[in-house]
C-alpha cells in the first residue's frame, strides 16, 4: 500500500494545514478582543480600568507614595518600572489572558485581566 502521494492526498494535506494556520491566527487575535480589560486596584479598591487592545503607558501611584509604570501594548500588559525594593512585579512579565494578574505588594497594587480568552491550566485534576 506504499506509493506516491496522489492529488487528493495533497489537497487533504493543504486543507489541514490551512485549517491549522487559521485556528492559530484566531487564537492569537482573541486576546485583543474588545471585551478584555486591564483592571488596576489599590488596597482592593478598583482605581482604573483600560481596554487591552490599546497602546498606553500609565504611571500608577501606590500606597505610601511609590510608583509603578504600567504598559499596555500588543494585547498584553506589563510593569515596565517600579521603585519598590524587590521589583518582582517588573520581573513577572506580561499578562494578557483572563484571570492573569500582576501584584506589587510593597505598593499594594494589583493589575488583573478581565474578560477574553482564559489562560492555560497549570494543573489538571481528576
Amino acid at each position: 500500500m506504499r506509493g506516491k502521494l496522489k492529488r487528493n492526498d495533497c489537497y487533504l494535506f493543504l486543507g489541514i494545514a490551512f485549517a491549522s494556520f487559521s485556528l492559530f491566527l484566531w487564537q492569537r487575535l482573541a486576546a485583543s478582543e474588545e471585551g478584555t480589560m486591564v483592571v488596576v486596584s489599590r488596597n482592593g479598591d478598583t482605581i482604573a480600568s483600560y481596554p487591552l487592545n490599546t497602546d498606553e503607558r500609565i504611571v500608577l501611584t501606590g500606597d505610601g507614595g511609590g510608583s509603578n509604570v504600567l504598559v499596555i501594548r500588543d494585547g498584553e500588559a506589563y510593569m515596565e518600572e517600579a521603585d519598590c525594593p524587590d521589583k518582582l512585579c517588573v520581573k513577572q512579565g506580561p499578562v494578557g489572558k483572563n484571570g492573569e494578574s500582576i501584584i506589587c505588594l510593597p505598593h499594594k497594587l494589583a493589575v488583573q485581566i478581565i474578560g477574553g480568552e482564559t489562560g492555560e491550566a497549570d494543573v489538571l485534576a481528576r
